[in-house]
C-alpha cells in the first residue's frame, strides 16, 4: 500500500502549536471565570458559541442578560425553543423577548 493517499480511518495528526493555542485560550477562560464576571464572560462566549449552546443558554442561563442576548441570537431553527420559552413564560421579559424573536423570524 502506498502513502500517496489519505487514510480515512487513520486519526488525523494535530499541530502542536493548534493544541498549545487551545490549552492557552482554556487557561483564559478559566481565569476570566474564576477572577473576573461570569456574566460578562458568558455573553463573550455566546457569540461564537453554537446554535446547542445558545438554545441552552436561552432555556437555562442564570443571567437574564444572558438569555435575552442568547434570545436575540437565536435563528429559524431554534423556533421550537422560542416556543417553549413563549409558553413556560408568557408573561416575563424573557418571555416577551422570546415572542418578539419568534414574530421575527416567522
Amino acid at each position: 500500500m502506498s502513502n500517496c493517499c489519505n487514510d480515512p480511518t487513520e486519526i488525523p495528526k494535530l499541530d502542536p502549536r493548534e493544541l498549545v493555542r487551545e490549552q492557552t485560550r482554556h487557561g483564559d477562560l478559566l481565569r476570566e471565570l474564576f477572577t473576573g464576571d461570569p456574566e460578562k464572560l458568558m455573553l463573550h462566549e455566546l457569540r461564537d458559541a453554537n446554535t446547542y449552546l445558545r438554545e441552552l443558554a436561552a432555556l437555562r442561563a442564570h443571567y437574564p442578560s444572558v438569555r435575552l442576548a442568547a434570545i436575540a441570537l437565536l435563528e429559524q431553527s431554534s423556533l421550537s425553543i422560542l416556543q417553549r420559552i413563549v409558553d413556560k413564560e408568557p408573561e416575563s421579559g424573557i418571555g416577551i423577548a422570546a415572542n418578539s424573536q419568534l414574530q421575527k423570524l416567522q
